[in-house]
């Protein structure tokens, strides 16, 4: 059976108008964006690379199941279903994030049509055509051995080093003199600024400020996801666990994650990983 053959079953509607809007996201960087799709233990994690940032972008949702759609009945279908949410191996494939956003649009418009829109929580979605995967999508982070990083400010200072970045990069560019402000010297200020680290973490302002443009940043709602808010993922939870209790008001802003020459910042609406060892830019490009 191939991915493409394979409905995903979201536990809650909710969160998957935040993939779709999280997948927008990406396209806007890059209209050909790719995604590499993870399932297993009732959680889908989606990891894209948003060209402009250097950085693996992950946003994670709950699934009910994922049900082959050449199941013949009814009880093939909800057997099949079980055996795959449960599996480590359930779904594994690089889709095109245009094809996957417009999968869920289309399921979200069929809802609102039919009228189950307040009725049903989930949402089923076919899995698209599998596609040739980029570089990247082949050095995922590790799957365990995660542990905290001390040292990451608080959000709202988190928030502040990404504004004075960016102020600090409009007004470097402008005063450049018009002889020098070429796409080449706007790039070598712009790697200037974002190579820098966020106090004495090691992670780069490059890093926050994809968690800032990607709406990882943004404030915690009372009722947030439960699979979206641990920004875990499938396979790269603190211990390859990911949890699954939604977060009340309290749940913890964010958190910086190392393991295998990794640093995550976990947010409560998905992660930003970078590669910090083997590679040269902090980039997650294969040598």
């Amino acid at each position: 059976m191939t991915a493409a053959d394979q409905e995903l079953h979201f536990a809650d509607a909710g969160e998957a108008a935040d993939l779709a809007a999280f997948l927008a996201r990406l396209i806007h960087y890059d209209r050909a964006a790719a995604v590499r799709l993870q399932a297993g233990g009732g959680v889908l994690a989606v990891f894209g690379r948003p060209p402009s940032f250097e950085v693996l972008a992950i946003r994670t949702a709950r699934l009910e199941a994922i049900i082959g759609t050449e199941a013949t009945t009814a009880g093939e279908a909800g057997a099949a279903g079980a055996a795959a949410a449960s599996g480590a191996g359930a779904l594994d494939t690089t889709v095109s994030a245009g094809e996957l956003g417009d999968a869920l649009d289309t399921a979200r418009a069929g809802r609102t049509a039919d009228g189950t829109e307040g009725r049903d929580r989930g949402l089923v979605v076919t899995v698209p055509q599998a596609v040739t995967g980029p570089p990247w999508a082949g050095l995922l982070p590790p799957r365990g051995g995660w542990h905290r990083v001390s040292g990451l400010p608080g959000v709202d200072e988190v928030r502040g080093a990404v504004a004075a970045a960016v102020a600090e990069f409009r007004a470097r560019d402008a005063e450049l003199p018009e002889e020098r402000r070429t796409r080449a010297e706007r790039d070598r200020i712009g790697h200037e600024i974002w190579s820098r680290t966020l106090g004495d973490t090691g992670l780069p302002l490059r890093a926050v400020h994809a968690a800032q443009s990607l709406g990882f940043l943004r404030p915690v709602r009372a009722a947030a996801p439960a699979a979206s808010a641990t920004g875990a993922g499938v396979g790269i939870g603190v211990g390859g666990g990911v949890a699954t209790a939604a977060p009340g008001p309290a749940a913890e802003p964010l958190a910086l994650l190392a393991a295998g020459g990794w640093l995550r910042l976990r947010t409560p609406y998905g992660s930003i990983a970078v590669r910090t060892s083997g590679l040269s830019g902090l980039s997650v490009t294969p040598a």
